[in-house]
């Protein structure tokens, strides 16, 4: 089976066949002496040690570089020499074949360089001449290696391979399957395919079209060989929400761009720590590609429907409630009036969530990570929403009830408020509510939106606000529905009592969201200014003209204490530890560690959560934390990684964006079957995770 260990189309998956089997033996039989240089070190290791009756053994030479230092690839690009092998005084070989794991791109004063940095290991596909027979390798390997300067090292390396039977290295061979897995394929594993190459001769570029199959594209880099061309770092254009995307390069030097096209070159596309190979020829003509618009519509109606699904998630419900008790207030008023009540809020929340695709955008063009949801990532934040609903409680019990559009309870939504500005803020206020939960259909389309330009963000959650306020203006256009709603009576008083239980619940799992990103003491001072400021707004409000004078002061000094207590403090507790990723069944999230596990044939579950996140918590309290998932998750073999993102985490933003994902929550199974994951609908249930922890578990 060894013997086509180094085949291109099958490195990756036999790689990890190969370290799943390996039983430790002797590291020192299977690993040649370290030859030293000035900032570099290098040495020959094999998974086996012994040549069997194998007919191609496998090997690695293995580059290890001081920090600040690297090497060059293959094809070094604008500068640099790649390495240089001679393996002229080895016995018993016939050949040497070198693959080279994708390299990265350095860019140093405008000059574009391919290399390698810390730690290196080329995989050799070594064919004996009489196979059984003892291998002894000897070569000399000329790198040359930068920092500041550039210095030349030469390296003797060697390693001998008795006959007799081939026992393996478990040591060498993970070291060696890791950057297998690293080599450019055809494809078939990486889920990436080159699906044309075209020259544009009046504009001096050449462009690489990119598909991915599995999950999309994020950072894509494309480095071109073959020819007299140089080529520069390339534009990156995304099609399809990252399924696809257009690496544009400049031709920098070389042959006029005219003959390019008709002539054969080697292209290696890198996306994160997928890659693929392949040979192509250039095309005259660029494909023809459907229209913006065209790509836009289906995740238009996509955002549509998962917008009118947020109606149904338990973050709408607090307002649904408030709107409840002022639709109920509207009975007898004219339909015109109620119309435009429901008009008012409908506009409140598209406005709203037009501006949070503002903001989103922004954030991205300044080249910060953008997720929904993430505001409830920051505690400024989540205290305004718990001043808010407070205020929201206080006046459904009754401890203010103002009425006029230009007092501040009706700018805020209070219930009872008859002004449209009232119903405006209500809408405004039920899309911040909404962005905790996900919902299906949503992730798709905020996914596609936040991997594309400001246009598409925009038009996706406009497209998002318009389906959270369908019920809004279907009543809008049906205003005669809320006669049939019971007449007001005593028996509303009790229901605003309820209604206000359910609004100071949700204040108070806010204030556990609070405690989880801070501590419990910041969580409790924020509480106690909380509660003040709403005491003392009603005094302000209730009292007389003397009472208002001194109470007014009391409330913007404790509103402001309120906003200023997670900033000043609530920093310090962000970086403790995770308990309960830290626990016995929870391993925290590295995503390192992943490919390391199903290399050794586990399988890891990862959930994305937060505290913060609603339909997270319904997951765990219904799915994750229940029989006979519960106990799936805690079998030999499966390992759970909780990825917590109640506080910024930007190594868990830049794994959702290597999924294409934009928020909360996620859910991926890996394993020997799955290598590159099984992901999970944003709604878990018990069949859809035993399904995949099978499908990864499988390596058949």
């Amino acid at each position: 089976m060894l013997s086509f260990l180094m085949r291109r189309h099958v490195l990756a998956p036999i790689a990890a066949t190969l370290v799943a089997m390996l039983a430790p033996a002797s590291a020192d039989a299977a690993a040649g002496p370290v030859s030293a240089s000035q900032a570099s070190h290098t040495q020959i290791l094999s998974p086996v040690n012994a040549t069997g009756d194998l007919e191609t053994v496998p090997a690695g030479l293995r580059i290890v570089l001081e920090d600040g230092w690297k090497t060059y690839w293959r094809s070094p690009e604008d500068a640099g020499i790649p390495p240089q092998m001679d393996w002229t005084g080895s016995t018993n070989v016939a050949s040497i074949e070198v693959h080279w794991p994708a390299p990265h791109r350095f860019s140093t004063l405008g000059i574009e360089t391919l290399g390698y940095k810390g730690e290196v290991v080329l995989p050799l596909e070594v064919k004996p001449e009489r196979p059984g027979d003892p291998i002894s390798l000897r070569g000399t390997v000329d790198l040359l290696v930068c920092s500041d300067i550039c210095v030349p090292a030469a390296h003797q390396v060697r390693l001998d391979l008795p006959a007799g039977a081939a026992a393996a290295d478990a040591d060498a061979g993970n070291l060696i399957a890791r950057f297998i897995a690293q080599v450019p394929g055809d494809g078939s594993a990486s889920g990436l395919a080159v699906e044309r190459v075209w020259a544009d001769t009046a504009q001096k570029t050449l462009a690489v079209r990119v598909i991915s199959l599995t999950v999309p594209l994020t950072e894509p880099d494309v480095f071109i060989e073959g020819g007299d061309w140089a080529f520069g770092k390339p534009d990156v254009a995304f099609e399809g929400g990252g399924k696809a995307a257009i690496l544009t390069v400049r031709i920098a030097a070389g042959p006029d761009s005219v003959t390019l096209p008709g002539k054969p070159l080697t292209v290696t596309v890198v996306d994160g720590g997928r890659a693929v190979e392949a040979p192509v020829t250039v095309s005259a003509e660029a494909p023809a590609v459907a229209g913006r618009m065209a790509d836009l519509l289906p995740f238009l109606a996509v955002a549509l429907l998962g917008g009118l699904v947020l109606n149904l998630m338990p973050c709408v419900l607090p307002v649904l409630s408030l709107k409840l008790m002022s639709v109920i207030r509207q009975q007898g008023q004219e339909l015109r009036r109620v119309r435009l009540g429901f008009l008012a809020t409908a506009a409140g929340a598209i406005a709203a969530m037009l501006v949070l695709a503002g903001a989103l955008a922004a954030v991205k063009a300044a080249g910060g990570v953008v997720g929904w949801g993430m505001q409830f990532q920051q505690p400024v934040f989540i205290a305004a929403m718990v001043v808010i609903l407070l205020a929201f409680t206080a006046s459904m019990v009754g401890a203010f009830e103002i009425r006029l559009p230009s007092s501040v309870m009706t700018v805020l939504g209070g219930v009872g408020g008859n002004g449209l500005a009232g119903h405006f803020a209500m809408g405004a206020f039920a899309t911040l509510l909404a962005t905790p939960c996900s919902a299906p259909f949503l992730g798709t389309a905020v996914g596609f939106a936040l991997a594309r330009g400001p246009l598409e963000i925009l038009a996706v959650f406009g497209a998002l606000g318009v389906g959270l306020a369908s019920p809004y203006l279907l009543t809008a256009a049906f205003p005669g529905a809320v006669r049939l709603l019971p007449r007001p009576g005593r028996w509303m008083g009790a229901l605003r009592h309820l209604l206000a239980l359910a609004l100071a619940g949700t204040a108070v799992w806010l204030l556990t969201v609070l405690a989880a990103q801070t501590s419990v003491v910041v969580t409790g001072s924020i509480a106690a200014a909380a509660t003040v400021a709403i005491a003392a707004m009603t005094l302000a409000m209730r009292g007389g003209r003397n009472l208002r004078l001194a109470a007014v002061p009391v409330a913007v000094a404790a509103l402001a204490g309120t906003l200023a207590i997670p900033a000043f403090l609530g920093h310090r507790a962000m970086a403790a530890p995770d308990a309960a990723a830290a626990s016995a069944q929870w391993r925290r999230f590295d995503q390192a560690d992943i490919g390391k596990l199903v290399a050794q044939g586990q399988t890891v579950f990862v959930d994305v959560t937060a505290e913060w996140c609603v339909t997270c918590i319904v997951n765990k309290k219904m799915v994750v934390d229940r029989e006979p998932v519960a106990g799936a998750l805690s079998a030999d073999g499966i390992v759970a990684m909780k990825a917590d993102m109640t506080s910024p985490d930007a190594a868990i933003m830049t794994y959702l964006a290597q999924h294409g994902r934009y928020g909360i929550p996620f859910n991926v199974v890996y394993g020997p079957g799955a290598p590159h994951g099984v992901v999970l609908p944003e709604v878990l249930t018990e069949d859809a995770v035993l399904d995949a922890l099978r499908r990864a578990r499988s390596a058949g």
